[in-house]
């Protein structure tokens, strides 16, 4: 399993109700349903992840996020996961609101474009930043909302969003001392674990 889903996996009790939003290959709920007896659905818009879902007999959906969770009832989810996708949507605010309405607790990654590596490459070559882990440009990449662990918290403290674990790892997804010390300077990629 991906590292970051190994992570994610600690983070949801077994027996959960699970909605997983932008579900790719539905690798973290199949591996939930076999190995913690978790129940649920994946959101997915991409055909072959949703060709690749069924044959693991992962219950899928097609469903763009950006329409929002209107098709699902008020606290229906106990954990509502959302990786690598926060950046994508257009109303991240609003998706936030609608996983919190529909889930417990919720699960979110994102990569932190606070980190030195991006402030230096933009400050030293005065254009936006690729790497191996964030290889669009500009024009073509599907990050159309960069922010920080900075202002995700700030976003949370404005809606009133609790944050009860968060992790601060590099593309590894190895956390540290000194991803906790300085995250938005250290950390690649935000782990939050959040609830009303």
């Amino acid at each position: 399993m991906r590292a970051d889903l190994e992570i994610i996996q600690e983070w949801i009790p077994a027996g959960s109700r699970v909605l997983d939003l932008g579900c790719g290959n539905g690798e973290l709920l199949a591996w939930l349903r076999d190995n913690k007896r978790v129940s649920g659905y994946g959101l997915e818009i991409d055909q072959a992840n949703i060709a690749a879902c069924l044959s693991k007999g992962v219950n899928v959906i097609e469903q763009d996020l950006d329409k929002g969770l209107g098709n699902f009832a008020s606290d229906s989810f106990d954990v509502v996961v959302m990786t690598q996708a926060l950046q994508a949507v257009h109303y991240p605010d609003r998706l936030l609101e609608e996983m919190l309405r529909v889930g417990r607790t919720c699960i979110l990654t994102f990569p932190n474009f606070g980190h030195w590596r991006c402030r230096l490459y933009l400050a030293s070559r005065g254009e936006m930043p690729r790497s191996e882990f964030l290889p669009y440009t500009w024009y073509n990449t599907p990050n159309i909302h960069f922010c920080t662990f900075r202002d995700f918290e700030a976003l949370c403290r404005e809606r009133r969003v609790r944050v009860l674990q968060r992790l601060a790892v590099d593309r590894e997804h190895r956390h540290g001392l000194a991803s906790r010390l300085w995250p938005n300077l250290l950390g690649e990629i935000g782990i939050y674990h959040v609830s009303r």
